[in-house]
């Protein structure tokens, strides 16, 4: 838990990371627009498809009461598989070597946030391994299939903060704009 005392007016944000145009990369935003179109959220619920925030990243996080991070993640495991980490587990890790300007440096942006006393009270990092980031609008069949599980997870997080989404009566399509 950070040492920063926020309000109940504090908004939770939802933030989708990644590249919609390397394919398994565009989890993030994929979820946000499903979110989007399928539910309705109480005021105090920001959901924000961030995209590649890279150093910019620090704004999103700041003077939140909560941020739920959805994101494609490296790691050892199989394709498809979820990941959730919390709070400190994301700032024990160790710093990953960036590959590009756009890595979103979350551990980075908490650190930044932890100096300027704006840090979210809590966050949680929803992953997802990808099976290709590679040039691609699509994500993978793999990764589409878990799409479900992660608003399913995100879903959970917000009810665990106390506050529900409601599914829309007649749900949108999802304006996943980049397939």
């Amino acid at each position: 838990m950070y040492h920063v005392s926020m309000t109940e007016c504090a908004p939770i944000r939802i933030l989708g990371v990644g590249n919609v145009l390397t394919s398994d990369d565009g989890l993030g935003p994929t979820v946000i627009k499903h979110l989007e179109a399928k539910y309705t959220f109480a005021d105090a619920v920001e959901i924000i498809d961030v995209g590649t925030p890279g150093l910019d990243f620090t704004p999103y996080l700041a003077s939140a009461r909560s941020v739920i991070v959805v994101d494609s993640v490296r790691g050892e495991s199989e394709p498809g598989t979820i990941r959730v980490w919390r709070d400190e587990e994301i700032l024990a890790a160790p710093p990953v070597a960036r590959t590009n300007p756009h890595e979103p440096g979350l551990r980075e942006a908490l650190m930044a946030t932890e100096l300027t006393d704006s840090s979210p009270e809590e966050i949680v990092l929803i992953g997802v391994i990808p099976e290709r980031v590679e040039a691609g609008t699509a994500l993978s069949n793999v990764v589409q299939e878990v799409v479900p599980d992660v608003i399913s997870r995100v879903l959970a997080e917000l009810d665990r903060l106390g506050v529900s989404a409601r599914q829309r009566e007649q749900p949108l399509d999802p304006d996943i704009w980049w397939e």
